[in-house]
């Protein structure tokens, strides 16, 4: 039950385990060694997708997620949210498509009418999106949950498996039967309880190094006796290990092993990156206190709308929160701020941020190009001797 590894240490191994250390050949071997990236519609910046791999594939660009999409390498369903998935893994999509078809609700009670109108149409059209049905309301409010029934039924069909997303246009999703976009080779017999248990488990341990059964079940209910039933059976039969920290048990697989050495490089990771998208877990462990900002009101908001977690070899030393004016092709870094024990660890002072400047003017150099931007702009700054060497630098 002893650790086999520090804290650090562990930071380190997901780090690695996170593909963040070296980067992924494809779209779609990073998707998988992931287990899922979430899909997200904020465009303040670069899309939540796209960062996420932009994070772990050399020279990313949007359309190579496109092309993964066409090739049929990825697919798009449900994981703890909207997600691409790996297309080897459509078979355990089909555990919750199930569910869904016994009666379990999702958002919406099925309207069979409409959907078995929808699901016709796009047989004899082929696909389409949800704004090439036209609907008549009487609700002029326009908010967002007043989707028009043919929106409803296409996800209805869509969280069924009765259609896929064949792509995207300007982020709309393009609708299609199943049959005419699932590759005729994948496995498509229904996963029993012990198989997608285990699947769960496998990716998730293979994603990060490890986890408790709280984060392996990362919201998902209803799987938790089954989950743990699986786990203390994987133990067992030494199919996994644990040891106990904090009086919880933490599960890994036993082919794990330090990475070699960590750069001296400055991640700008996204707040919905599969690394930190478990806020518990990052605090516990790696001592980061990180809330998106994005759903908090203005006034109560502490480092901005949408801050970006700032890793410093492997540890999170502050937040930067960044906009990109597309008009000026400019990256506003509007607020940048260090946690307070940021350059107090190995090296200490002045020393530790001559290391760090370097690096993080190099990240910020990349992550403008990727969002199309031909410059930045600092507008504020919680350390004074980071901001001058920044203010030089542009």
């Amino acid at each position: 039950m002893t650790s086999p590894f520090s804290p650090q240490q562990w930071l380190q191994i997901s780090l690695q385990q996170q593909g963040l250390l070296q980067p992924s050949g494809s779209v779609a071997q990073a998707i998988q060694q992931l287990s899922y990236v979430q899909i997200d519609s904020i465009n303040v910046v670069e899309r939540a997708h796209h960062h996420v791999l932009y994070s772990r594939l050399a020279n990313y660009s949007s359309n190579q997620l496109d092309s993964a999409m066409a090739s049929q390498s990825i697919f798009e369903y449900w994981s703890h949210a909207a997600a691409y998935l790996h297309i080897d893994d459509y078979r355990f999509s089909l555990y919750r498509k199930q569910q869904l078809l016994q009666g379990d609700k999702h958002w919406f009670e099925p309207e069979h009418k409409v959907m078995r109108d929808v699901k016709a149409r796009i047989a004899a059209e082929g696909p389409l999106k949800a704004s090439q049905f036209q609907h008549q309301s009487d609700n002029k409010s326009g908010t967002w949950w007043d989707w028009k029934p043919a929106k409803k039924a296409l996800e209805q069909l869509f969280m069924h498996g009765e259609l896929m997303v064949a792509r995207r246009d300007k982020f709309q999703k393009v609708y299609d039967l199943t049959e005419r976009v699932l590759p005729r080779h994948i496995n498509t017999v229904i996963p029993s309880d012990d198989e997608f248990a285990r699947h769960l488990i496998n990716r998730y341990l293979s994603a990060h190094g490890f986890g408790n059964l709280q984060q392996i079940q990362y919201l998902r209910k209803g799987l938790k006796p089954l989950l743990s039933k699986t786990l203390a059976h994987m133990g067992e039969h030494g199919e996994i290990s644990l040891f106990s920290e904090s009086n919880q048990d933490y599960y890994y697989l036993t082919n794990l092993s330090l990475p070699a050495e960590i750069p001296n490089k400055v991640w700008l990771l996204n707040p919905f990156d599969n690394l930190v998208i478990q806020r518990q877990k990052l605090k516990q462990w790696f001592g980061f206190d990180y809330q998106i900002e994005v759903y908090v009101p203005e006034a109560k908001r502490q480092y901005g709308y949408y801050s970006l977690p700032i890793l410093w070899r492997d540890r999170f030393i502050g937040r930067v929160d960044v906009k990109a004016d597309r008009k000026q092709q400019c990256l506003l870094l509007q607020n940048l701020c260090f946690e307070a024990t940021a350059f107090d660890a190995s090296i200490s002072g002045l020393k530790a941020k001559e290391a760090f400047i370097e690096p993080f003017i190099d990240a910020i150099n990349h992550y403008s190009q990727f969002n199309q931007c031909q410059h930045w702009k600092l507008i504020q700054c919680n350390d004074k001797w980071i901001k001058q060497q920044l203010d030089k630098s542009t």
